[in-house]
């Protein structure tokens, strides 16, 4: 007879050994602590009835935004819907659910998790996974609230609550509400300090503030916990060379790229979008990174079946390519992302609107500015600036849209639209280095730099 999960949730395997094996695997997913890989093997092999670890492994394999991955995702749908005949209706709407997310269908993905969780708030994996995708749709709503319903219903004393915690921490900073948001960080990581994604709510907190000194020292003092053995690592490495790169260190910027966001160190797109968005930065105050960007470029699997998978990715292979002086190869690139738009198969892809509406105008945009028309990019990318969380990404992340704004009008002769940005951009936050030179660059007056 099958047991629930420690939770309480409905379970399809009567295996004590594949539930803990698949349990470890869900805190793994959550935690960032090696893949869940080995241990969904062990699942299967102790229970090979059990669909469940399939819809596991094919969701976590889909996470990584790979176009490649998808023929095992699917192959392991496929082995788990011949199973489920009998499964529960959880694990039933999760194999659906992640079918969605093959399909591209990512916004139905997470409807289909919100059902789940209506009926098992406790339901850590339908929670971890609707963040997830919330995340690459840049839902701020769906971040927030998702987590608030499911708190309350559950037990701090859960080993998994921390984690849980954590994604409520980063929904809220995404949502702007900064207090609530460090202070719930805070709290995930008095509970348990190895919870990644509490480090990185907070760190997000501090960036958006300004307090690049405050978030550099904050990830020092949690770095025994995240820098090794951690799949999010490189991630946080990035989030630091942010926090040296507001203070204009570019020395120190190029160590943190060169001891971990290049080489071996980028194993996955994810990995390589963090660093193509790096060298971009720092290509726009006028530092010469072509060869560490042909480097990048040189790992990265840039052919047919990835371009147009996820606009996301498909905008930070363009700044690599540009990074890289490579201004032909990037518009071959659009070229083959907007014919995948265009196809009406694909109309259903959550990337279908997500591409057209802001991935194809903002990679014009950054081939004009690298032709030299820096008003004409200006044209392309200020219009999507309002819509760019459909990009995905985080508030930290599509900053680059603005220093790459602040750079065009630096460039060309749409300086009151600089003007106007670093305008925002004060009074959200207190003037940093970086700040201060794009007002240089702007050459605004100096009452407006005080």
């Amino acid at each position: 007879m099958s047991s629930p999960d420690p939770r309480g949730n409905p379970s399809g395997s009567a295996s004590r050994a594949a539930r803990d094996a698949a349990e470890q695997a869900l805190w793994r997913t959550m935690s960032f602590y090696d893949t869940p890989l080995a241990d969904l093997d062990a699942a299967m092999a102790a229970d090979p009835g059990w669909a469940m670890p399939h819809v596991m492994k094919a969701g976590f394999l889909l996470s990584l935004t790979e176009a490649p991955l998808q023929r095992e995702a699917d192959a392991h749908l496929s082995h788990a819907r011949a199973l489920a005949k009998d499964a529960p209706a959880r694990e039933r709407a999760h194999l659906d659910a992640v079918q969605l997310v093959l399909e591209g269908r990512w916004q139905a993905a997470c409807r289909r998790w919100d059902e789940i969780l209506i009926e098992h708030p406790r339901d850590a994996l339908a929670l971890q996974w609707a963040q997830l995708w919330d995340f690459y749709r840049g839902d701020a709503a769906g971040l927030r609230g998702r987590p608030a319903r499911a708190l309350p219903e559950w037990d701090d004393a859960d080993p998994l609550y921390a984690y849980v915690l954590a994604l409520y921490a980063f929904g809220l900073e995404e949502s702007n509400l900064y207090p609530q948001a460090e202070d719930a960080g805070r709290r995930a990581l008095a509970a348990n300090p190895r919870v990644p994604w509490a480090v990185h709510a907070v760190a997000h907190v501090m960036e958006m503030q300004g307090r690049f000194e405050e978030g550099s020292a904050w990830l020092r003092q949690h770095q025994p916990v995240w820098a090794e053995g951690n799949g999010f690592a490189g991630h946080l490495w990035w989030h630091k060379a942010l926090f040296r790169l507001e203070t204009l260190d570019v020395e120190g910027v190029l160590r943190i790229v060169d001891a971990h966001l290049s080489g071996e160190a980028l194993q996955i797109t994810l990995q390589r979008v963090d660093a193509a968005a790096m060298l971009w930065r720092l290509h726009l105050l006028g530092h010469d990174l072509s060869a560490h960007a042909a480097a990048l470029v040189q790992g990265w699997a840039l052919n047919d079946e990835s371009a147009g998978h996820y606009a996301f990715n498909d905008v930070h292979a363009v700044l690599a390519l540009l990074c890289a002086g490579e201004v032909a190869r990037a518009e071959s690139w659009l070229a083959r992302c907007a014919e995948r738009a265009l196809q009406p198969q694909d109309a259903g892809r959550s990337n279908h609107a997500m591409a057209r509406e802001v991935g194809l105008p903002l990679m014009r945009g950054l081939l004009a500015l690298s032709r030299g028309d820096a008003d004409g990019a200006v044209d392309l990318i200020y219009p999507v600036r309002a819509s760019a969380a459909r990009l995905g990404g985080s508030h930290a992340q599509r900053d680059l849209i603005d220093q790459t704004l602040l750079a065009a009008a630096a460039q060309g002769g749409r300086r009151t639209l600089g003007r106007a940005l670093l305008n925002e951009r004060t009074m959200a936050k207190p003037v940093t280095p970086l700040t201060r030179h794009w007002m240089e660059r702007l050459a605004l007056p100096e009452e407006v730099r005080a």
